[in-house]
């Protein structure tokens, strides 16, 4: 998924293997034009939650993905409502890739999964390509179609869409805020009081809930996919295994927890997720600004969002470190992701205390 080619895709981590005889047996009966074609498995190494594979069957090139080994949150590995979602979404919105077949026999591959087609571009990812270093107007180009990705997937006809089941009906915001508060409890593993202090702020200070949309509730650069030719169309929108109905404003949230800037401290810096701290790139208020203006809602509290995005990241980052630490996974990059969660409770506390993004 990159413009050089498969520089995305790695060999297989060991213990993440797929049986290939078995996926080749599938493939005979969920896409028989397939059948008999050899299957070469890669695998897209830099994910921290699904697993996600690179799959050439004969000439064709397709994505797999499977829950993670020893996961146990069901909604955030539901092979089935990903696939779902996509198959919805892909005939009104080109960006969400075409789903090709799902699988819920386990005797597989161990777990549910699901193939769909690869979309080939250039995925930026924690800092500008090489050719673009330095390149101000690129950092802003990205950081501004990474906003621009978000009012384009607020903006879809999610009833049209047949995705109304998604929509569990009003107080979302609230749903929101205690489901991930009860997640880190149920997931913690050391004492991090900033996190327990904005679970207990958000839900303080609730904002009024906004028109129901259909949220992706992780765009970031990386799970975007741009055209190589012109790096401000966004041809592939990634990683849809948290997508649902609810407030928009919560989406955007999200984004902004992921948007490290440049005068932020340098614990931060060091768990950038993007290139948002290269000179050009929007500040988190600028991208709250371009949002309101392209988008025409009013975002009243965007500490409130962006406190909550922090939030979530920790939660998920706890999740992934106690799954480390625990023995369900041997993926040594989890073993700092404590850490992370450090640097995010302290972020949300910094801008509690400064009422400010």
């Amino acid at each position: 998924m990159s413009a050089s080619g498969d520089a995305d895709v790695a060999a297989v981590r060991a213990g993440e293997e797929l049986p290939v005889a078995a996926l080749a047996a599938w493939f005979a009966e969920a896409a028989p034009e397939l059948a008999g074609q050899p299957v070469e498995v890669l695998q897209f190494p830099k994910g921290h939650s699904n697993l996600t594979y690179l799959l050439r069957v004969g000439e064709r090139e397709l994505v797999l993905r499977r829950p993670p080994h020893g996961a146990k949150i069901a909604s955030a590995h539901d092979m089935a409502r990903e696939h779902t979602i996509l198959s919805a979404l892909n005939p009104r919105l080109p960006q969400a890739p075409r789903p090709l077949a799902f699988c819920g026999d386990e005797g597989v591959l161990g777990a549910p999964f699901y193939v769909m087609e690869r979309v080939r571009g250039l995925i930026v990812r924690k800092t500008l390509p090489a050719a673009w270093a330095g390149d101000a107007a690129r950092a802003r180009a990205v950081s501004e179609v990474t906003c621009d990705a978000l009012v384009m997937l607020h903006a879809v006809d999610w009833r049209a869409a047949g995705l109304g089941e998604l929509w569990k009906g009003e107080g979302y915001v609230a749903r929101q805020v205690s489901g991930w508060a009860g997640r880190y409890s149920r997931a913690r593993t050391d004492d991090v009081p900033t996190i327990e202090a904005a679970a207990a702020w958000l839900a303080a200070h609730l904002p009024e809930e906004q028109a129901p949309a259909l949220i992706h509730n992780d765009v970031k650069p990386d799970n975007l996919v741009l055209d190589v030719d012109d790096p401000r169309r966004v041809v592939g929108i990634l990683d849809w295994e948290m997508a649902t109905i609810g407030d928009p404003l919560m989406d955007l949230g999200t984004t902004l927890g992921y948007w490290v800037q440049a005068d932020d401290p340098a614990p931060a810096q060091a768990f950038a997720f993007c290139p948002s701290n290269a000179p050009g790139a929007l500040t988190r208020a600028e991208m709250v600004a371009r949002y309101e203006q392209r988008s025409g809602r009013v975002v009243g509290d965007p500490v409130f969002y962006y406190v909550y995005g922090l939030f979530k990241l920790a939660v998920v980052a706890q999740q992934i470190y106690q799954r480390y630490a625990t023995g369900k996974t041997k993926d040594k990059r989890f073993a700092s992701f404590i850490f992370g969660v450090r640097v995010l409770g302290d972020m949300a506390a910094r801008a509690i205390e400064a009422g400010r993004l």
